[in-house]
């Protein structure tokens, strides 16, 4: 059990240990994966361990303390070096997935990719590509999400209420608007999943990072598809390894919390804070503290 003070992404103080597990001691501080594969099903036996037959998941954590299952910390507690701070650590989960779509995606320095969606989760694309020499360009469409897409590094970002063709827009800007090298949507709906393969080049990728709703349809024209080679991907959750390279990466300081943390609330502040954000408040991540 240890004290939790961000929810569903989550880091905090070892307060007692299972007699099964070594290595951790009451004291120790620690960031949690909201999930650890089984290693041992059909899937990551072929390397992938995303999508596990067993996956132990164990979402929420809006309490003092919280008890973590045995499979989870073997496979996913990891240690919060001395001088990253709970708040940073927190981060490791939902950056564990973006960088695990980064490398799928094949984004390299120099490329120029588009973001949709300004939300927390496009938000840290943005401050990672733009931290690795990409040439973002973003779409939200709240101007307080514009501005921060600009602060975290996009070359450019737009309000997409203020464009009467998002596409064409975007591939004014690359190069003889050809189109992105990559497109990421993390949005999740079935109209900007068609915007990303309309902005992406010839050869280019997209990832539709941003799940849509189940029983939703997309239309795509296949020969735009076939004959301009795109590739389409969808990156999923996260796996041990990319648990690592993202506390590595914020140990590194690529990313720290002040960047997307705009607010504070004890715990007891939850219920009323939930009835806030249903009118689309602003607020880009609130940190909850017991």
């Amino acid at each position: 059990d240890y004290p939790s003070p961000f929810g569903h992404e989550l880091a905090g103080t070892v307060a007692a240990v299972g007699a099964d597990v070594t290595g951790v001691k009451p004291g120790d501080r620690v960031v949690v994966a909201n999930s650890a594969p089984c290693d041992d099903c059909f899937w990551c036996a072929r390397g992938q361990s995303q999508l596990c037959a067993s996956l132990k998941l164990h979402n929420g954590a809006y309490a003092e303390y919280i008890r973590i299952p045995g499979r989870i910390v073997r496979e996913n507690m990891l240690e919060v070096p001395p001088h990253v701070s709970f708040r940073d650590a927190a981060l490791v989960e939902p950056l564990a997935c973006i960088l695990r779509g980064i490398e799928e995606t094949g984004i390299n320095s120099g490329d120029a990719v588009v973001v949709i969606g300004c939300g927390p989760i496009g938000l840290k694309f943005i401050r990672i590509l733009s931290g690795r020499g990409v040439q973002v360009i973003a779409l939200g469409k709240r101007k307080s999400q514009i501005r921060a897409a600009e602060s975290l590094g996009a070359r450019a970002a737009f309000d997409v209420s203020d464009l009467g063709n998002p596409i064409q827009a975007v591939r004014q800007l690359t190069e003889g608007g050809h189109g992105a090298d990559a497109v990421i949507e993390a949005v999740g709906a079935p109209d900007t999943w068609q915007w990303a393969v309309q902005m992406v080049r010839r050869g280019g990728t997209v990832n539709l990072f941003g799940g849509c709703p189940r029983g939703s349809h997309v239309q795509f024209d296949p020969s735009v598809l076939h004959y301009s080679e795109i590739t389409i991907r969808s990156t999923f959750h996260h796996t041990p390894r990319f648990i690592r390279k993202a506390l590595d990466a914020v140990a590194r300081g690529e990313v720290r919390a002040s960047d997307f943390v705009t607010t504070e609330i004890p715990l007891g502040d939850l219920p009323r804070f939930f009835q806030h954000m249903k009118y689309r408040n602003g607020e880009l991540k609130a940190a909850v503290l017991p």
